[in-house]
């Protein structure tokens, strides 16, 4: 490649090539489930924009192209919510996702009371819940699909392990 990727916090620049990235990657997703109404697909680019400013966003970027993302928040439960990771496609099983995934717990394993990262993914992401469970998540239920139906796999991994595994 040439080019290494590097991982940061993105900023409101950021926000169109991070909605058009989730558009292109999810594409596969909705295709498992024969659903194009999941929330990254009909997403609007404010409200990225509005998770920049507000949430914890990374990027992956290799050169001046941001090639993966993914958000967090804390929930009001103690929890750091973490949502919407992508890669591009022709990057994917490079390691970048668990990079991204590191950047946004050790940015929120610091805020005062988060116990633990939680995550929802797709009932049938076997990409998504092998990286998941291969960087520590547990699968601890299920959740009803949201407004698009789509069953999700909740899982949560502890802030304390990622001290000592980070």
């Amino acid at each position: 490649m040439g080019m290494s990727v590097t991982i940061s916090a993105a900023a409101g620049p950021d926000a169109e090539q991070i909605f058009r990235l989730r558009y292109l990657c999810f594409q596969s997703e909705a295709a498992l489930y024969g659903n194009y109404r999941i929330a990254p697909l009909v997403q609007s680019l404010d409200s990225v924009r509005e998770e920049v400013a507000q949430d914890r966003v990374f990027v992956a970027r290799l050169g001046d192209e941001v090639v993966g993302s993914v958000r967090g928040r804390v929930a009001e439960d103690g929890s750091a919510a973490i949502g919407t990771l992508c890669v591009h496609p022709r990057l994917q099983g490079h390691g970048i996702g668990a990079r991204l995934l590191k950047a946004a717990e050790a940015a929120l394993a610091g805020e005062p009371g988060v116990t633990r990262f939680r995550l929802h993914t797709g009932h049938r992401g076997e990409g998504g819940l092998r990286l998941y469970h291969r960087v520590g998540y547990e699968t601890v239920g299920t959740a009803a699909g949201g407004a698009d139906g789509v069953p999700m796999i909740v899982l949560e991994k502890r802030a304390e392990a990622y001290a000592t595994t980070a």
